[in-house]
């Protein structure tokens, strides 16, 4: 058992895990019941808590990623929707435009001359989580920034 612990406290030493995450990893080392009563352990200790993985999760990935795929990715590694819905909705980070538009100045910064190019960039936003009006909205006309005439733009 105290094996287990550790080696769970470990893991959490390296970056924050959800209880799930947690669970699947140490899953070849202990019983169910064993991993089940460490991460209990763990939680009551304040060492691991789903809702702290959540937190700095969006944090880290907001920039760069879109609503859809943000909920989609904690869902995924075991959150509960509540806490997933939550978290994103108190979250302090601009709206998907504004991301979508700050990682298109970084990957392209050019309009697309061409359908397939128009495609291209559209492929790329969509593999990150942005919605296709969104996608549709950035790509009709990028190089004007929301809520600004064209040619009053602040770049």
């Amino acid at each position: 058992m105290n094996a287990l612990r550790s080696r769970a406290i470990r893991l959490l030493a390296r970056r924050e895990h959800t209880r799930a995450e947690l669970a699947r990893k140490l899953a070849a080392y202990g019983t169910e019941e064993e991993i089940n009563a460490v991460i209990t352990d763990l939680q009551a200790c304040h060492l691991q808590s789903d809702a702290r993985f959540a937190e700095s999760y969006v944090r880290a990935q907001a920039a760069r990623l879109g609503t859809l795929r943000l909920r989609h990715d904690m869902l995924t590694k075991g959150l509960d929707r509540e806490l997933v819905e939550s978290h994103l909705a108190i979250a302090d980070m601009p709206d998907d435009l504004a991301r979508a538009r700050s990682l298109w100045d970084r990957k392209f910064a050019t309009v697309p001359a061409d359908a397939k190019e128009w495609a291209h960039q559209a492929r790329f936003l969509q593999a990150r989580g942005f919605a296709s009006d969104t996608i549709r909205r950035l790509l009709k006309n990028p190089l004007v920034k929301e809520g600004l005439p064209p040619g009053e733009d602040d770049a």
